[in-house]
């Protein structure tokens, strides 16, 4: 069956369909990793976006449900160069072809992917529409184009839970309570792995709520769309802030950023892949990180005492933040990875060293 790709700048582009029958819009952005492409199926971060890897041949080893990194797929859409029909791993339990069809999302192979990634970092990330079936190309770049931008729609809400759920370390050592904007699970995996018990909110419980669970630290997880947004995380991280440890990740460095009286603006084409260096100027050092995202902190709008301790080496974006006057870090990348390097674990560690300290 044929798919047609159409993005706002007029192209169009026919490939073949996988996955299932229907068309959905979102903003096309490209993922560099090499392997991981079921982690990044089913990262909420993703939510408004189709998703296209730069890596030509996906799929050839097949999915399996352990590396989920939420309940389902999470992407708009799915766009490759070229897909993998028979995967060969003891592991696999179905194809991508079958994963999508099972959530519902429409994927298109046969495309020139390296043309498209071209583009869109000259031109920036795009909007687009992904069909399968009905074909009708100036109906499908008009709706390209008269979609809303990803900075007009509020995405948080149809990825987060929506009561509290909680998580149980064998040997729990401390409570954290974490604000859901999205949350990949890997983050819940190396927190218990540390000994942590974690609740998961969502993202527009109240703080006086989160204080009352009087937990030893909280934690702001990462999730899909604008920071500006998600006004109600801001201002229940504002109410927080000082009163007990806390960390973010990713949109919830940037939220942290905002709710401290910072600034964000939305990147070019966005940092997404597993392949991003970030240098730490505590040590010196040099990470390869893990990242998804389309925003960043303006660092010229960093109040005074919230102090930048990385960047990325890319295009020296701010990659990292500490408070200097209460227990608070953040980093914009993925120190869990799923998938991608184990380079940044240690954020849990300095996370985990904050509530002994606190």
């Amino acid at each position: 069956m044929k798919a047609a790709l159409a993005i706002e700048d007029g192209t169009y582009i026919e490939g073949i369909a996988f996955g299932a029958e229907k068309t959905v819009e979102g903003e096309l952005v490209f993922n560099t990793s090499m392997t991981g492409y079921v982690e990044a199926l089913t990262d909420p971060s993703y939510a408004g976006q189709i998703l296209m890897m730069t890596y030509p041949l996906i799929g050839n080893y097949g999915v399996c449900r352990e590396d989920f990194e939420s309940d389902g797929v999470k992407v708009e859409g799915f766009v490759v160069k070229e897909l993998c029909k028979h995967p060969s791993n003891w592991r696999s339990q179905m194809s991508v072809d079958e994963l999508l069809k099972e959530y519902n999302v429409p994927g298109i192979e046969g495309v020139d992917t390296r043309m498209l990634t071209k583009k869109t970092r000259i031109y920036g990330a795009m909007k687009a529409v992904l069909a399968v079936g009905d074909l009708n190309k100036e109906k499908l770049l008009r709706r390209a184009v008269e979609q809303p931008s990803i900075t007009e729609i509020d995405l948080v809400d149809k990825v987060c839970v929506k009561e509290p759920k909680k998580y149980e370390a064998d040997k729990p050592k401390f409570e954290v309570v974490l604000i859901d904007c999205g949350i990949k699970l890997s983050i819940v995996r190396q927190l218990l792995k540390r000994n942590v018990n974690v609740t998961l909110v969502p993202y527009n419980y109240p703080a006086n709520k989160i204080l009352e669970m009087d937990p030893d630290g909280v934690f702001v997880s990462n999730g899909p769309g604008d920071p500006a947004r998600v006004k109600e995380t801001i201002e229940t991280i504002a109410k927080l802030a000082g009163k007990l440890p806390m960390a973010g990740i990713c949109l919830g460095h940037q939220l942290t950023a905002l709710a401290l009286g910072a600034k964000t603006f939305k990147l070019k084409f966005g940092h997404r892949g597993a392949n991003q260096p970030v240098k730490d100027f505590e040590t010196g050092r040099v990470f390869i990180s893990s990242q998804n995202h389309g925003f960043a902190v303006d660092e010229k709008s960093l109040p005074k005492n919230l102090k930048v301790t990385q960047i990325n080496l890319n295009d020296n974006t701010v990659e990292g933040l500490i408070h200097e006057d209460f227990p608070l870090i953040t980093v914009q990348y993925h120190p869990e990875a799923g998938p991608g390097p184990h380079d940044t674990y240690f954020f849990f560690d300095r996370f985990v060293n904050m509530l002994k300290e606190y």
